[in-house]
């Protein structure tokens, strides 16, 4: 008899779904992707340890580091203490170093496995931002820990810079400093205001063409230090636009969580790598689509991934800066943990009928790697809601 549980539906009724997905299938060893492949990794809170989890939520470190080392063994690199961590919503920076120092020791441990870390100015509230040179010793006090510790470097969109800037001059002088400054190779990180309201603006021009324009030229002035720029705008025209203008030897990382599939797979001519949080929730998928890609099985690949992108629209809808509600859920069910709580209450974020389409989705792009399981855990959270 298939697995079933009682479901709400947006129109108030309830139905009893019946379960119709197959586990995904898991590699003997880490394949191998003819894509950079980056996971945004999620952290896992400790529920019993929280005295205030809105303001100084615990972190379950055994459980954020094994869910680490399931993204390794399924071929990804590891993006840490980004978004999907959530830093500035849950995650301070006092947090996010403890994280960075765990997971590059954690590395070392697990041959091939790679990680970039995210470098920011969330240390710096934007009230407190006064100056451009304010916001540069923020991003220097990150960089330079992240590289203490033997790391690479993601520059994030800075709040702080976004408030103080007034003009694409002060991006060219913040990042011209950062940039010029750095031992590594840089990735940047172009982030739109649907997942952040206060990145409003950000390269200083809300139109898209003139911000472009704007980030396109600092790179082009800092080429040998930058690898390359995420881009989430959850526009595929957008990014199109970007790659195909990107200098030689520049990689185009997609962060569009509507579009990945298409945009991975290109056009013929570009491609886009990869930098997602919906890789969290969807590893193994996201793993058999890239090796088959590798392969050049594109029928295998399409019909592995394209399954994952309604899911991943429904995980990503508005307000999308609540998306990392929606992996964690998934990672529950999954049993990477055991419970459904998040720093700074996140799981709260979201509503019954957007978990229950959240279940109802990732069964049908088989991303529900313990069916039983998740069906007793479905039915006991449904509970909450009034749901017997």
């Amino acid at each position: 008899m298939a697995k079933a549980v009682k479901l709400p539906r947006a129109d108030r009724s309830i139905e009893t779904y019946a379960l119709v997905g197959t586990p995904t299938e898991r590699p003997q060893a880490a394949p191998v992707f003819n894509r950079i492949a980056y996971a945004a990794a999620h952290v896992v809170s400790d529920p019993w340890a929280d005295a205030t989890p809105w303001t100084s939520p615990a972190i379950d470190w055994d459980a954020t580091m094994a869910f680490r080392h399931h993204l390794w063994s399924l071929g990804f690199r590891i993006a840490e203490a980004m978004d999907t961590s959530q830093r500035g919503m849950g995650l301070d920076w006092a947090g996010a170093q403890e994280l960075i120092r765990r997971s590059l020791t954690e590395a070392r441990t697990v041959p091939g496995a790679d990680l970039a870390c995210g470098a920011g100015t969330d240390q710096l509230d934007k009230r407190d931002a006064r100056s451009l040179d304010d916001v540069i010793a923020a991003y220097e006090e990150q960089l330079d820990f992240i590289e203490k510790h033997g790391g690479r470097s993601i520059m994030m969109a800075s709040r702080a810079l976004a408030h103080v800037a007034t003009s694409p001059d002060d991006y060219n002088k913040v990042y011209g400093r950062i940039l010029g400054q750095a031992r590594d190779k840089v990735v940047l990180h172009w982030l739109g205001d649907m997942f952040d309201a206060e990145l409003a603006g950000y390269w200083g021009s809300t139109r898209f063409e003139d911000a472009l324009d704007t980030v396109l030229a600092i790179i082009r002035d800092h080429k040998d230090k930058v690898e390359g720029i995420k881009i989430s705008l959850l526009d595929q025209s957008c990014e199109v636009e970007l790659r195909r203008r990107l200098p030689e030897g520049v990689i185009c990382f997609t962060g569009d969580d509507f579009n990945y599939a298409a945009l991975i797979e290109g056009d013929g001519t570009h491609h886009s790598h990869a930098l997602l949080g919906i890789f969290d929730a969807v590893a193994p998928q996201a793993s058999k689509a890239l090796a088959a890609l590798a392969k050049g099985d594109l029928a295998t690949f399409r019909g592995t991934i394209e399954p994952t992108v309604p899911l991943s629209r429904k995980i990503f809808e508005a307000p999308t800066q609540y998306y990392k509600a929606g992996v964690v859920f998934l990672a529950w069910l999954n049993g990477h943990q055991s419970h459904f709580t998040m720093p700074a209450g996140m799981q709260s974020a979201r509503g019954a009928v957007h978990y229950a389409d959240i279940f109802r989705l990732a069964d049908q792009a088989n991303v529900l790697d313990k069916p039983d399981l998740a069906v007793e855990r479905m039915t006991a959270f449904m509970t909450q809601y009034g749901i017997a």
